[in-house]
């Protein structure tokens, strides 16, 4: 005997599932055997309902009301962005991550920042750097903005909050960082254990030992998420150019393009990117803007995905299914183009069936 979860804002109905179940919303119709289901409207949609008379059940059903878990990091009220891609319909009915290895490769990390002590399980130096730590402020700042705790009382909260994180430092003290470095940096991230690996880095020119190396993950089954460059144009930067790499644009909160992000046909989706607030090296936190940021939304959203979804494909590998659910769970944005759209949580819990 299966149970089956129709969650509803507010409600939850958690009953025994025998052949079929109908939910009146917005092209809401499910028609699984013996498979639980969450089932969430879209969003915009007016409050789903059930018709009661089309739920074929089998033992009863309790209603129960469902309290939207709100953190008690002091300072979620700066992180505009969580509530603009509705991250809480996701934490509510997911494990927001656990376990997942993320990899970030950056300016490194500051791993004893107390909002992020014990999430780094290894590191590497690629660079010249004496330390793996982050001097920059940019690889810190990724960090927390994906895998940050949540509801510790302290700082900020991530967008995976039970997500783990590979320190892959790739980029100089001051920022800078060479091609073959970032190559050499996926293939580490993959060969020690990343399933997502965050690139908030651009690069002008192709090369082809990075697009080899970014194939490289996702034939592993990782993927590659990097940002779309900060230059205003249509011009493609690396790797988010390239085939199986998602390249993520920034966004301002009323949805337009940020200030200098690029676009294009060839960027994948958008995510916010304009003064987010995440932490920095030292135990402090701060505001930034940039594709690298909002980069590391989609990142987040990625690693509660691998966490959730099943291989349903049987190819071993999660990586085409998430990479799907990111992009048909995405919501239409005006005015600029950019691949599927804005990033959005709700979208996605409404749209896949998770096991």
């Amino acid at each position: 005997m299966k149970i089956l979860r129709i969650i509803i804002p507010g409600i939850v109905i958690i009953a025994f599932l025998t052949v079929m179940v109908r939910v009146s919303a917005d092209n809401a119709m499910a028609a699984y055997a013996a498979v639980p289901i969450p089932v969430m409207p879209a969003q915009n949609a007016a409050a789903a309902s059930v018709d009661v008379a089309e739920v074929e059940l089998e033992g009863n059903a309790v209603i129960a009301p469902v309290e939207p878990f709100v953190p008690n990091d002091p300072y979620l009220d700066r992180q505009w962005a969580l509530t603009h891609i509705q991250i809480g319909e996701l934490w509510r009915t997911t494990t927001s991550g656990a376990g997942i290895l993320v990899a970030v490769l950056d300016t490194g990390i500051d791993k004893g920042h107390e909002d992020l002590i014990g999430k780094v399980v290894a590191e590497v130096n690629f660079t010249d750097s004496p330390v793996a730590g982050d001097l920059y402020g940019h690889g810190t700042h990724i960090a927390g903005i994906i895998a940050a705790y949540s509801d510790n009382g302290l700082g900020v909260v991530g967008v995976a909050p039970q997500s783990l994180l590979l320190n892959v430092k790739v980029a100089e003290d001051d920022g800078r960082c060479e091609t073959s470095v970032v190559a050499r940096g996926i293939i580490w991230a993959v060969d020690n254990g990343a399933v997502v690996i965050n690139v908030s880095i651009e690069i002008r020119e192709p090369s082809a030992e990075l697009e080899e190396a970014v194939n490289y993950a996702w034939e592993h089954g990782a993927i590659v998420i990097a940002a779309a460059g900060n230059e205003g144009s249509q011009t493609p930067v690396y790797p988010a150019y390239y085939e199986h790499c998602i390249a993520v644009a920034a966004i301002e909160p009323d949805d337009t393009l940020a200030l200098l992000s690029n676009y294009g046909g060839w960027v994948d989706m958008a995510a916010p990117g304009f003064d987010i607030y995440s932490t920095l090296p030292g135990n402090e936190y701060g505001y930034k803007t940039g594709t690298s940021f909002a980069t590391a939304y989609v990142s987040g959203l990625a690693a509660i995905l691998f966490d959730t979804l099943a291989d349903a494909n049987g190819d071993g590998y999660l990586n085409d299914e998430v990479r799907a659910a990111l992009e048909n769970g995405c919501q239409q944005v005006i005015g600029f183009e950019v691949g599927y759209g804005r990033i959005d949580a709700a979208s996605i819990a409404g749209s896949c069936y998770l096991p």
